[in-house]
């Protein structure tokens, strides 16, 4: 399991952060400073650190020059500037990576994703989803039905594969178009209901592999494909 340790002192950001790193069924910790991550840090082996430079208490420096004297922990340091002397203390003081706010947070996951695999913490040992007689390649992009093609688009491909790697999760047509549009998508919830209508005609057989919840939006029933 991952486990991201995330240290800012800005909650909205921890929030956001948090968000997507719950899509990816990863598990984390959050400390408002470096004080209190040292202390989350010392009793836990973490996956991967996020850290803020301008912190109070203790800042982004002094806890990375703490942490690198006892682990060699993947840290992406994030700070409100963007200069070159910055970037080169933190290369020089252990950082593995270094992103400036404002952030994209779509392009902060695909950083942490590079540095786990990097690190073999994300071991990408499932290249294949099967559901039934659904067979998902993740990494040729094909689907296939009893082993013929299902043409879809690359919106309904990025859909399906969503939520196919998190069955059994609800997620609202607003966290869907975040984390399969993007949050600088400026469609509304309707182009959700479009395309899980187009998905479950192109299914077939195994149309209720996506769920309606209710009140809520959609879950992947793993169940659902003969």
């Amino acid at each position: 399991m991952i486990h991201i340790l995330l240290v800012d002192d800005d909650p909205h950001i921890r929030t956001i952060i948090r968000e997507y790193a719950q899509a990816e069924n990863w598990q984390f910790a959050e400390a408002g400073h470096g004080e209190e991550a040292l202390k989350l840090f010392a009793g836990t082996d973490f996956s991967l650190v996020i850290l803020d430079v301008m912190m109070p208490r203790l800042d982004g420096w002094a806890t990375l020059k703490i942490i690198r004297k006892d682990s060699q922990v993947p840290v992406i340091l994030l700070t409100a500037r963007d200069e070159e002397y910055d970037r080169l203390l933190g290369f020089e003081l252990g950082v593995d990576d270094y992103i400036s706010k404002p952030f994209s947070p779509r392009e902060l996951i695909a950083r942490m994703k590079a540095l786990l695999k990097r690190s073999g913490a994300l071991v990408q040992d499932q290249q294949t989803l099967l559901y039934g007689s659904l067979k998902i390649d993740l990494a040729a992009h094909t689907v296939t039905l009893a082993g013929e093609p299902v043409n879809l688009t690359p919106k309904e491909y990025d859909l399906l594969a969503f939520f196919a790697a998190r069955p059994g999760k609800a997620f609202t047509r607003d966290q869907l178009l975040n984390h399969v549009w993007g949050y600088d998508y400026f469609g509304d919830a309707r182009t959700v209901d479009t395309h899980v209508r187009s998905l479950r005609d192109k299914l077939g057989d195994c149309r209720a592999l996506i769920a309606t919840v209710w009140g809520t939006g959609y879950r992947f029933e793993a169940g659902g494909c003969p």
